[in-house]
């Protein structure tokens, strides 16, 4: 990973504002809005010069692109961050909040690079983080604003976000929204555990875990480019991570949870075998094996989760006192 500062191409463009050619501190600029791209070449320098017209700092990092992305970028007055090969989205913004630490940064504003999300968002999302009101504020797609948004996408950020509430324990209306600010709190007790497009619901089980205060703020959005990923199958990745972290954060509900329900269903199944043996005094082996099997399977799962449950507490509790 190399990091390179913006050139002064665009100087004349900016007059008057800071020189990017040095990262700021604090004092001098304490929101980083980042962006994670990954061949974005199409729309990084026309958001770059947005997001600069608005006197923000900007951080681009480059997670591996084979076009233009990292040079437009630059040319355009971001901070870039290269990765030398494609490593996903998660990697991207945990380079992006490594960055952000290191700048001292008070917020840190994350947004996609593929103009989806409006740069007039920016201060909408910070201000609750400047003001001490929050730790992480997510931009909704469903909250206050109307957005002309494909009602199949609707439908599955709907599906995903209803097993993301469900999984952390914390409710959003817009779970999968890439558009997020983090407090400096956030960038320190941040972990980055997951992989590939896990991100967003990765916070979210995070900032229920340690307690940061979460808001949502309204965006806009702007659906009208062609799709670079198969919606299904990111769709299903979605779900995968979700799912992990859910067997990670919350091991009673992804395992004892059903493991009782399989237990429950055996015994009635039993009940059913009982009153069959009793009204023709022949033993229905099939339910018979079946009940054995519900019973045994629940029984497994009901105590893998105690114990990862305990485990997990255990691993926290310690944590805490290094």
């Amino acid at each position: 990973m190399q990091t390179r500062c913006a050139s002064s191409e665009f100087g004349a463009y900016f007059k008057g504002m800071h020189d990017v050619r040095s990262i700021p501190t604090a004092a001098a600029r304490s929101v980083v809005v980042a962006i994670p791209a990954y061949n974005e070449d199409r729309f990084i320098g026309s958001l770059v010069l947005k997001l600069r017209a608005r006197q923000h700092h900007v951080l681009v990092v480059d997670d591996g692109s084979t076009d233009a992305t990292a040079d437009l970028a630059e040319a355009a007055g971001a901070t870039v961050v290269r990765h030398a090969s494609n490593l996903g989205k998660t990697a991207a913004v945990k380079t992006a909040f490594d960055q952000a630490r290191r700048m001292g940064a008070d917020a840190l504003v994350l947004l996609d690079g593929d103009s989806q999300h409006d740069p007039a968002d920016v201060e909408a999302l910070a201000e609750p983080i400047l003001n001490g009101t929050a730790d992480m504020v997510v931009g909704s797609r469903f909250v206050g604003l109307h957005s002309d948004i494909p009602r199949w996408r609707v439908a599955g950020q709907h599906a995903l976000t209803l097993v993301t509430n469900i999984g952390s324990g914390l409710h959003l209306s817009d779970t999968e929204s890439g558009y997020r600010a983090f407090s400096a709190r956030a960038l320190a007790e941040m972990r980055f555990n997951s992989s590939g497009f896990g991100i967003e619901p990765s916070t979210q089980f995070q900032a229920k875990q340690r307690g940061w205060q979460v808001r949502e703020v309204p965006i806009h959005v702007h659906y009208g480019i062609p799709l670079k990923r198969n919606p299904v199958w990111h769709g299903v990745g979605q779900l995968d991570a979700i799912f992990r972290l859910v067997a990670e954060h919350r091991p009673l509900l992804f395992f004892a949870a059903p493991g009782l329900a399989l237990v429950l269903a055996g015994m009635l199944l039993g009940l059913y075998v009982a009153r069959i043996y009793d009204a023709t005094q022949q033993l229905a082996v099939g339910y018979a094996l079946i009940t054995v099997l519900l019973c045994v399977i629940g029984v497994l799962s009901t105590f893998t989760g105690v114990i990862l449950h305990a485990m997990r507490i255990m691993f926290l509790e310690y944590a805490q006192r290094k």
